[in-house]
């Protein structure tokens, strides 16, 4: 029996800008992606990524192959590997250096604790 395919709302998910990248580490989020399967990261306020535990992509992935529409599983498939080769291009590491160098604008707000 197929299961049934359930996607959040992007605005639904729990949120992490992305300077707690460089302020509480890979780790750090890392935590709050084992505590809820997934979370996004934001820019300005902005989405920018969505992280995935790997439980939750693998039963995105079942999902879809079980929906039998090979279109879909396809696509994702193929998202997946043009952003993975953006991670595995020439220049990524001086990329991620020059974002985690890149001041961090607060828009006026103190952000603290980890709840945010």
């Amino acid at each position: 029996m197929a299961q049934a395919l359930k996607l959040d709302a992007i605005g639904t998910l729990p949120r992490t800008p992305a300077s707690d990248l460089k302020r509480l580490g890979w780790r750090g989020v890392m935590k709050t992606v084992s505590r809820t399967g997934k979370v996004v990261v934001t820019n300005h306020n902005e989405p920018e990524a969505v992280i995935l535990s790997a439980d939750e992509y693998a039963a995105i992935v079942q999902a879809l192959a079980d929906s039998g529409d090979d279109a879909a599983l396809d696509a994702l498939r193929r998202r997946f590997d043009q952003r993975l080769a953006a991670l595995q291009a020439d220049d990524a590491s001086e990329r991620l250096r020059t974002l985690s160098r890149a001041p961090v604008r607060l828009d006026g707000r103190v952000k603290a604790g980890s709840g945010f």
